[in-house]
């Protein structure tokens, strides 16, 4: 397994060692110990799947402290621009966010850290997504960001007019929201 660094501290592409013959293919989507040679100690409680049409957008989305959840996800079927947003006050790269295509022929996943906020869009005609956790979901805990918010100027590949979203979503808190309710 291969752990790319991103423009993030702590969220990392994952790469598998892919072996594919005329049977097909076979990979490791997740090695505890080989996390651990990477230097991520951590240990899933929880995997989750979606199933979503083209033009979904779900995001962005956090559990607060202390329930946060690190999270490795992937695409099973289809093709999704998956988003990662640091939101820890303390972290150096605070605010920026990331951009991954998640697809089954790519193989990639992508670990996102405690206190980062995360979401996807999926740009085929339908997608499964996974993702593994560390922490149960609390719904008490939840968060989310405005998926489109202009303060952090993601570039979605899907335009605003054709998104799909969910009432949750489309009533989440703006950046500058979130940053009072965490003292900035």
């Amino acid at each position: 397994m291969e752990f790319v660094k991103t423009d993030i501290a702590g969220v990392f592409i994952v790469k598998p060692r892919v072996f594919e013959d005329s049977r097909g293919y076979f990979f490791e989507s997740f090695s505890e110990r080989d996390f651990a040679a990477a230097g991520i100690d951590i240990h899933f409680v929880q995997e989750n799947e979606s199933k979503s049409r083209r033009g979904v957008v779900r995001g962005l989305h956090f559990q607060k402290a202390p329930f946060a959840q690190a999270k490795l996800v992937s695409c099973a079927k289809g093709k999704v621009v998956d988003v990662c947003v640091d939101i820890r006050p303390d972290s150096p790269s605070f605010g920026k966010h990331i951009c991954v295509e998640l697809t089954p022929e790519n193989h990639l996943s992508l670990f996102i850290p405690k206190g980062c906020a995360h979401g996807f869009a999926v740009l085929s005609d339908e997608a499964v997504f996974r993702y593994k956790c560390d922490e149960f979901y609390h719904p008490e805990s939840e968060g989310s960001i405005a998926w489109n918010d202009p303060d952090l100027a993601v570039t979605w590949p899907v335009a605003a007019s054709e998104a799909i979203i969910s009432e949750k979503d489309a009533r989440a808190a703006s950046f500058k929201e979130y940053l009072k309710t965490i003292g900035r």
